[in-house]
């Protein structure tokens, strides 16, 4: 059969994420790994030129729509101050009730776009343009303010995509961050099956150690069924206090070193499929 777009997203994405470690990927490489992907999924790709401009017009007809929706919104708030300083000039209350039932609305729709251009839309948690957009500062990537982050790499999942296959991967990325979310925190889908979060400031590392151990604990108690096969979902995690223009990325490399310490601990404790 055919693939839609959904499908293709997903490839795509699982392709990335194969493919993060390796040093030089040639197109025949990337070519054969998406490939791959897609015959898991039982997607004919057929003609790569047609494919490759059906999808350039979707991502276009997407982009020209999140540009029209900004573009929208720029000029109704562009109105509505207007009205409002002619309100207050004139002081018209009249007036100034109605624009602020429009910016009111006008703040509805562009949270809305937001949520759009943010989103990780697999997982349905942040994306890392949210996270340089909110916490970093600059194109040197240093953060704004000081706080605290874990990073978190879920175990095994190489395992379970190959013995499940990629539908079940996914569904567990979903699951994993279904439940990152329930520490109240932001999260961030970093790449593959990596994720951050970004803890508010009052949150000590110890602290956030607790929070994202306790979670852990919880996730192991569950079974999780694929194929009438039962096992078991975990992650392992690394955290790292930060300061104000600090570098993102060495911050990144420091919680990914616990991560690594805290990954040989919990691989004691959980075994693969």
């Amino acid at each position: 059969m055919h693939s839609n777009n959904d499908t293709l997203k997903i490839i795509s994405s699982q392709t990335k994420s194969s493919i993060n470690e390796i040093s030089v990927v040639t197109p025949s490489m990337y070519a054969a790994i998406f490939s791959k992907f897609a015959s898991a999924h039982n997607t004919v790709l057929g003609d790569d030129n047609e494919l490759a401009k059906n999808l350039l017009i979707s991502e276009c007809a997407h982009l020209t729509n999140l540009q029209n929706q900004a573009s929208k919104s720029a000029m109704q708030l562009s109105e509505s101050t207007s009205k409002a300083i002619s309100a207050i000039k004139e002081k018209d209350e009249k007036l100034l009730q109605n624009v602020l039932q429009e910016t009111q609305k006008l703040r509805l729709e562009i949270e809305k776009l937001k949520e759009s251009v943010y989103k990780d839309t697999l997982t349905n948690v942040q994306n890392r343009k949210w996270l340089n957009d909110n916490y970093l500062k600059d194109d040197a990537q240093n953060f704004k303010d000081s706080g605290t982050l874990a990073i978190v790499d879920l175990n095994y999942f190489k395992v379970i995509n190959d013995t499940f296959g990629h539908i079940v991967g996914d569904k567990v990325l979903i699951y994993i961050a279904s439940e990152l979310k329930k520490t109240r925190y932001s999260v961030v889908r970093y790449g593959g099956d990596e994720f951050i979060i970004m803890f508010s400031k009052n949150i000590s590392a110890q602290k956030a150690k607790e929070i994202l151990n306790e979670l852990r604990e919880k996730i192991l108690s569950k079974k999780l069924k694929a194929q009438e096969e039962l096992f078991q979902a975990s992650f392992s995690f690394g955290v790292s206090e930060y300061e104000a223009s600090q570098n993102f990325s060495d911050i990144i490399e420091k919680a990914d070193k616990n991560m690594y310490e805290d990954k040989m601990l919990i691989k004691q404790r959980v075994t693969g499929i």
